[in-house]
């Protein structure tokens, strides 16, 4: 099964920039070994199960937590069975079309 989950996480009482809370989740998207790709707008991860894609947005909340009074989320997810690594295959299938696209 493949799980992609976009979202996005960040303090809203932390002023105008708020990179260095979003790195600090990040980071530990990076050590989990899932597969992501950060975006301007979000980060979209992909994993096997929606319980392991859930337990990533409760650690990156837990990371904030502790430092922020106000925290926002938003959340989307494509989770389709029998399929695997949906987050590089859907860039190749629009690829295959039109060409090369930037990432």
């Amino acid at each position: 099964m493949s799980v992609l989950l976009e979202f996005a996480m960040f303090p809203t009482d932390k002023g105008e920039s708020v990179s260095p809370y979003v790195s600090k989740v990040i980071k530990m998207i990076r050590e989990s070994g899932v597969t992501y790709q950060l975006t301007p707008m979000g980060t979209i991860i992909e994993t096997e199960t929606l319980s392991e894609a859930l337990a990533i947005v409760q650690q990156s909340y837990d990371i904030l937590e502790p430092d922020c009074d106000r925290v926002y989320s938003s959340l989307n997810f494509d989770i389709r069975k029998g399929k695997s690594n949906c987050l590089a295959q859907k860039i190749i299938s629009v690829e295959n079309i039109i060409g090369k696209v930037n990432k």
